[in-house]
């Protein structure tokens, strides 16, 4: 059976390094079994892969790109937090936000990004309860932020 990082390696991913804090927080907290991580934008190589909303300046396909690097950035909090991902029990919950235009409806396919990803990495353990809700604007005009919790 392949680690987390296996299948990570496997679709051509990898974990990067924990992005840093653009405010005052951690990038994730554990407690108890749990571990929490703080809203990660779409990091990649130190820069914002898009900025603007969904729906506008950000095409969907963009976005659900976007909530993937979202969800890798997580992935790296956790990991800085546990050791490796194969200590991850289940994925728990996701949380998209997704910046967007007043007409744009279609969030949870944006979020798809990110919870498809975690099908392919954890498997059953990566089927999650998941929240995607449109906002007006995010940190750095970022198109998407996700959280994750997770069980180890």
């Amino acid at each position: 059976m392949s680690t987390p990082e296996e299948k990570l390696a496997e679709m051509g991913l990898a974990v990067p390094d924990v992005a840093k804090p653009v405010a005052a927080y951690v990038p994730a907290v554990r407690t108890g079994s749990y571990v929490y991580t703080s809203g990660q934008l779409p990091m990649r190589d130190g820069q914002l892969m898009r900025t603007g909303k969904v729906g506008g300046e950000v095409s969907q396909e963009d976005a659900a790109e976007c909530a993937r690097q979202c969800g890798l950035n997580a992935l790296a909090a956790v990991r800085a937090e546990i050791g490796e991902l194969s200590a991850v029990k289940r994925v728990v919950k996701v949380v998209a936000f997704v910046a967007s235009t007043p007409d744009f409806t279609a969030q949870p396919q944006v979020a798809n990004g990110v919870s498809e990803m975690l099908g392919e990495i954890f498997g059953d353990a990566g089927r999650h309860a998941r929240s995607a809700v449109g906002v007006p604007v995010l940190p750095l005009d970022a198109p998407v932020e996700v959280e994750l919790v997770v069980e180890v």
